[in-house]
């Protein structure tokens, strides 16, 4: 339990062990859970946490309640990892009531069979009076499921955001406030493009409502909570939902069988340096396929080398393809290198997927080589480094 405002304490619990998140995004310093109680003469608790570290949640709960009993239970978003202790707190104190979405509370009974609460379904612009102080609510739909809604706290001027501006990390690893930590953006990017990445038009909406609020905090579900120059973490998530690029350079994403892929993208790596270009290169077979997800929206320019596979392309550029299509990435300058050894298919099938996509520029010309790079190919390499360094 943390102090971290007038009345308003910091309840989560990490989960130092948890080593993917969703079941899908590597871990390399566990997860924080967020919850949070706020105090006036009647009393919020503000989401509780993922049933793995109830026993953490549970004891700083009690502690900050005192012998006291909850008045209300604020859901700001009913995914598991927030919502795993709600039937716990409502048989503990029966009469607390659940403060929510009309559509958090429709979700209650899927996630509690036969669960039966008090509950108060809130709308935007509603508010809560704690005696004192009050939350005022604003609906989020999408950001990033259709129930959530975040809340400001009248008394603090502190926001609760649901999963905007989270991290991935455990707060023992990552520090409690988000200047304690040296790079904020860097698992803050790979989150918010892998879990919030396609809904970027709702994500405006709701920084639309945050801009004409004079927040001192941003006290987020997942990460530190962020209490200086909000302005730095405001505008990076203007620039992420615009699907604006942050950083100039060119990413280049390989998937290579046999190494000559590999060569090719090395080789226009270098030429790209050699121009005092920046350039990222990721082996989609080996990486993390979120990091490479986020270095695709991060960077204006990507290069998509692939061998040729079935007729195809090799299938970790088509997995790769896949999540880029899913999180609707867009606004982009694409070159491409393809590989194969009797009948060369990946550039037709990469722009194909392409094709579904929004904004997507692909750059001329495109390098077709034959098992390995010769002398030959050259020639068309510069020309698209010469391309993507414009």
């Amino acid at each position: 339990m943390k102090k971290i405002a007038e009345g308003i304490f910091y309840i989560g619990a990490d989960d130092a062990q948890l080593d993917l998140f969703e079941s899908q995004y590597p871990l390399e310093e566990g997860m924080s859970y967020n919850s949070y109680l706020v105090e006036g003469e009647k009393i919020a608790v503000m989401d509780t946490v993922d049933a793995a570290v109830a026993s953490q949640w549970q004891d700083n709960l009690l502690e900050a309640l005192a012998g006291r009993t909850p008045d209300y239970l604020v859901v700001h978003h009913m995914e598991p990892d927030h919502s795993g202790l709600i039937e716990w707190m409502v048989r503990k104190w029966p009469d607390v009531q659940i403060v929510a979405s009309a559509k958090a509370i429709s979700f209650l009974g899927q996630f509690f069979e036969g669960f039966q609460c008090r509950s108060l379904a809130v709308k935007e612009g509603d508010t809560l009076d704690l005696g004192g102080r009050s939350l005022r609510f604003f609906m989020a739909p999408m950001v990033h499921w259709p129930e959530v809604m975040v809340s400001l706290d009248s008394a603090s001027s502190a926001i609760f955001s649901a999963d905007a501006f989270g991290k991935f990390g455990a707060l023992s690893a990552c520090g409690f406030w988000g200047e304690e930590d040296g790079d904020w953006a860097c698992e803050a990017r790979r989150y918010y493009f892998n879990i919030c990445g396609k809904y970027g038009l709702p994500v405006q909406t709701l920084l639309k409502k945050v801009s004409a609020l004079n927040l001192s905090m941003i006290c987020p579900l997942h990460g530190p909570v962020l209490r200086e120059n909000l302005g730095y973490y405001t505008g990076l998530y203007d620039i992420w939902s615009r699907y604006d690029v942050e950083s100039e350079g060119v990413f280049i994403a390989y998937a290579s069988i046999h190494g000559g892929t590999a060569l090719a993208a090395r080789r226009l790596s270098e030429m790209l340096s050699d121009k005092g270009v920046k350039v990222v290169v990721t082996d989609l077979s080996r990486c993390d396929m979120a990091e490479a997800v986020e270095d695709a929206f991060r960077y204006g320019k990507t290069v998509l080398a692939a061998a040729s596979y079935d007729g195809g392309v090799f299938p970790p550029m088509a997995v790769f393809l896949h999540h880029l299509c899913d999180k609707a990435w867009q606004k982009r300058t694409v070159g491409i290198i393809e590989n194969g050894t009797w009948a060369p298919s990946a550039a037709r099938v990469i722009k194909d997927k392409l094709s579904a996509m929004k904004e997507i520029t692909v750059l001329e010309p495109v390098v077709s080589i034959r098992s390995r790079l010769k002398t030959s190919d050259m020639g068309a390499l510069e020309a698209l480094a010469a391309a993507l360094a414009q």
